[in-house]
């Protein structure tokens, strides 16, 4: 009698809490709720009256995306929004297909491909120029891109354009599409893996180039911008879903990330602060790409054009990665872009000091 009482105990109080968890978290909710682990900062802003949870990957290219979050948090703006942090492009498609999230920054060629693939997202903004680079080791003999054949390659994603900008290159320089091997790591597994000798080289955004630098393991090989001037990697994407239920929402969304670029342009250091605990990285490292050269990364010109993604779309269809040239105007949404775009109106004194 006494055991079946305290078994239906632990039964009841396991029952609680699993219920306080899910009012809590609200796994259920379409916009994502951000967890614990992705809150970094909250704020004074007392004015927003709704929220969306926007993902992205600890690179310089998502940094618009913790910018507005802290924007959100310590103006007086009509939406919060949560970043929540991924590791990998596959957990990221994997939650916007599952509209855990319905706005994300992702390499564009993916984009392309979901929306080849019937998923209905659109881009409405970019996440910087230039920011990416070929990384071989410190002390490797390779001097050239020929000097990788037969080598170890990593990229984000077969669906990213560093694959397809290499390819491109590769193509110039006479190569064959197998003279690399190409390996598929999440961006912060890169530095550690060419420590290692696992791989000889690998494409990828920043800071996972500067990193390799700094610990004194990897040199850059080639600039993207000198590959493929004005080189863009990633692109805010929204699902229609959320544009057509919320486009204000969408509409504070595009304008935050543009008014954090313009900031992050001019305020290079204290965006290397602000968005060292969101990355969880170290502020030297951020500051290092932010600050050495303004050139390595650029918040400029992040208006997505036909040009540009067309070249991309083309070169994916080029390599058989994407099958369908889809126009333009069903890729791209530029209705949100404000036509005044000025910095983030974002109080220094805010960000917090990194301990």
């Amino acid at each position: 009698m006494h055991k079946f009482t305290f078994g239906k105990l632990i039964l009841g109080v396991a029952v609680v809490l699993t219920t306080l968890g899910l009012l809590r978290y609200k796994p259920w909710a379409k916009n994502g709720a951000a967890t614990a682990r992705d809150v970094i900062h909250e704020g004074v802003n007392k004015k927003a009256t709704r929220e969306l949870t926007v993902g992205y990957l600890p690179v310089t290219c998502h940094l618009t995306c913790p910018v507005t979050d802290f924007a959100s948090k310590t103006t007086q703006t009509n939406t919060n929004f949560n970043s929540r942090v991924f590791s990998d492009f596959p957990t990221v498609v994997s939650a916007l297909e599952a509209k855990q999230v319905q706005a994300t920054f992702m390499i564009v060629p993916l984009a392309m491909k979901l929306r080849e693939q019937g998923v209905p997202v659109k881009i409405c903004y970019l996440g910087h120029r230039d920011g990416s680079q070929v990384i071989v080791g410190k002390n490797s003999k390779i001097r050239s891109l020929k000097d990788l054949k037969g080598k170890k390659m990593a990229i984000p994603s077969l669906y990213s354009n560093q694959n397809f900008v290499i390819h491109k290159m590769m193509d110039e320089y006479g190569m064959e599409p197998d003279d690399i091997e190409f390996i598929i790591l999440p961006p912060p597994d890169m530095p550690t893996s060419l420590a290692s000798s696992a791989i000889d080289a690998y494409f990828v955004g920043e800071p996972f180039c500067a990193k390799a630098e700094l610990d004194g393991i990897g040199r850059v090989l080639y600039y993207a911008r000198d590959i493929w001037p004005n080189f863009i990697s990633c692109a805010l994407v929204v699902h229609e879903d959320l544009i057509q239920q919320n486009p204000g929402v969408v509409e504070d969304l595009v304008r935050g990330i543009a008014e954090s670029g313009a900031w992050a342009e001019t305020h290079r250091a204290e965006a290397a602060k602000l968005a060292s605990p969101y990355f969880r990285q170290d502020e030297k490292v951020l500051n290092y790409v932010l600050t050495s050269n303004p050139k390595r990364v650029s918040y400029l010109q992040l208006t997505p054009a036909d040009e540009d993604l067309q070249h991309i779309q083309d070169q994916g269809i080029k390599l058989k990665l994407l099958t369908k040239n889809i126009p333009m105007n069903e890729l791209i949404d530029r209705e949100f872009v404000p036509q005044v775009i000025t910095p983030a109106p974002i109080d220094e004194a805010w960000i917090p000091a990194i301990k």
